[in-house]
C-alpha cells in the first residue's frame, strides 16, 4: 500500500490498521446493507479507515460503541454527540478526538445488546477469514462481548479495507479465538463472505497470559464472574501451585507498614491477621538487588503494585495492591520470577506464620517505601 501510494494518512501504515485512499468511499457501501437498517447499537473500532462509518451511525442517530484504546480502562465507550449537533460536529465525534472528547465510558452492568460489529482488518478473504495487525484486540474485544451477553453468533461482524487487502488466507492459520468477517466492503465492491466458521465463543483463559491481565483491568473483572460461575479460567503462564514453604535460607518477612503509619511497637508480636490482605511477599532478594530492578521484572509480569516498600538489606519487598482480588492475582502471576539468580519467594503476606511476622522492626524500624511504580 506505501509503495503504490495507496495509503493515507497516518503515515507509514506499518503496524496499524492501514488507512487508505477511497476509505470513506468504501464506508459509504455500509448503508447498502439491510443489516445497517436494522441495527441499533453499533460497535465500530477506532481505526482511522473507519471513520466514515462511525459518522454514518451518529448522522443514522445510532447507538455509536468505540472500544477504549488498548482497552485500558473498560471495553467500550459511547459517543454521545452534543443536543442539536451539526454535521461538522458530528464528524468531528466520529474522529480520534471526538472519541476522546464526546463519550462517556459503558460499564460491565450496562446491559448493552450490539447488533453490529466492525472491525479493521490488516487482510481479509472472501472466504471471511480475516488478519489484524497481531495484537489480538479485535478478537480479545469480541470474545468479552460474547462473555459479558453483548453479542451472539448471530451478530454480523463487517470489515472494511481497500481492495489490494482482499487476498487468499489459508485456514489453517486460523485458531479458535480468531474473529471471523461476514461481509467485506472495499471502494468497488460488497462482499458476502457466508463465513460458517464458528466465531469466538468466549475468552479462552488459557491463551491470556499474566502481563496482559495487568495491562487489561476489565479482564480482571471478567476472570472473577466467570470463576464464581464455575468456569475453568487458568491463564496461559499460571502455575496452580501453591508458593512452597519458605527454605531456612530465606529470610523472614517483616511487619508490613503503609506510607507514613507510625513505626509498629515493638511490645508485642505481630499478628497474622494484622497484615493487610492486599499485600504480597517477595522474598530471596539477591543481596545487590536495586528497587527498579524489581518494579522493572513486576512490570514485565502485568503485576505493578499500588506501593512498594522496600526492605532490600533483609532480601524482600512487600508490594501493596488495590483490594485482595488483585494481590492474589499478582501472586499466581509471580510465580517463578527470577532475578539474578535466584528464584524468588512470592506469597500473600498474611499467608507467613505469626512467628515469621514478628517485626524485623528492631532490625529495620523505618523502610524506603516506593509510593510508585
Amino acid at each position: 500500500m506505501e509503495s503504490q501510494n495507496l495509503a493515507d494518512f497516518p503515515r507509514p501504515v506499518h503496524h496499524r490498521i492501514p488507512n487508505f485512499k477511497g476509505s470513506y468511499l468504501a464506508c459509504q457501501g455500509i448503508k447498502d446493507l439491510d443489516i445497517f437498517a436494522r441495527t441499533q447499537e453499533v460497535k465500530v473500532d477506532p481505526d482511522k479507515p473507519l471513520e466514515g462509518v462511525r459518522l454514518l451511525a451518529l448522522q443514522s442517530q445510532k447507538t455509536l460503541l468505540v472500544p477504549t484504546p488498548r482497552l485500558r480502562t473498560g471495553l467500550f465507550n459511547k459517543i454521545t454527540p452534543p443536543p442539536g449537533a451539526s454535521k461538522d460536529v458530528l464528524r468531528k465525534c466520529a474522529t480520534s478526538q471526538g472519541v476522546r472528547n464526546h463519550s462517556v465510558p459503558v460499564g460491565l452492568d450496562s446491559r448493552v445488546l450490539v447488533d453490529l460489529v466492525v472491525v479493521g482488518s490488516v487482510a481479509v478473504s472472501e472466504k471471511g477469514w480475516r488478519i489484524g495487525k497481531g495484537e489480538g484486540y479485535a478478537d480479545l474485544e469480541y470474545a468479552m462481548m460474547v462473555s459479558m451477553g453483548a453479542v451472539s453468533q448471530g451478530t454480523p461482524v463487517v470489515t472494511i479495507v481497500h481492495d489490494c487487502q482482499v487476498v487468499d488466507i489459508p485456514e489453517a492459520l486460523l485458531e479458535d479465538h480468531d474473529l471471523t468477517v461476514d461481509y467485506i466492503l472495499t471502494p468497488t465492491r460488497v462482499i458476502t463472505t457466508g463465513c460458517a466458521r464458528p466465531k469466538p465463543a468466549g475468552i479462552i483463559w488459557s491463551k491470556i497470559s499474566c502481563e496482559m491481565m495487568g495491562r487489561i483491568p476489565i479482564l480482571r473483572s471478567l476472570r472473577s464472574r466467570e470463576k464464581q460461575a464455575g468456569k475453568d479460567v487458568t491463564l496461559q503462564d499460571e502455575h496452580q501451585h501453591l508458593p512452597e514453604p519458605h527454605s531456612q535460607h530465606t529470610a523472614p518477612p517483616g511487619t508490613v507498614r503503609r506510607p507514613r503509619d507510625p513505626p509498629p511497637q515493638e511490645s508485642g508480636p505481630v499478628q497474622a491477621g494484622d497484615v493487610p490482605s492486599n499485600t504480597v511477599y517477595v522474598g530471596n532478594l539477591p543481596r545487590d538487588t536495586r528497587v527498579s530492578e524489581l518494579k522493572r521484572a513486576l512490570r514485565g509480569r502485568g503485576a505493578a503494585p499500588l506501593r512498594l516498600t522496600w526492605q532490600g538489606l533483609q532480601h524482600r519487598a512487600f508490594l501493596h495492591y488495590q483490594d485482595p482480588a488483585a494481590a492474589q492475582q499478582a501472586v499466581s502471576c509471580l510465580q517463578g520470577l527470577h532475578l539474578g539468580a535466584n528464584t524468588l519467594s512470592v506469597a500473600l503476606a498474611r499467608q507467613q506464620t505469626a512467628s515469621d511476622l514478628v517485626g524485623s522492626c528492631a532490625r529495620e524500624p523505618h523502610p524506603d517505601h516506593c509510593p510508585t511504580i
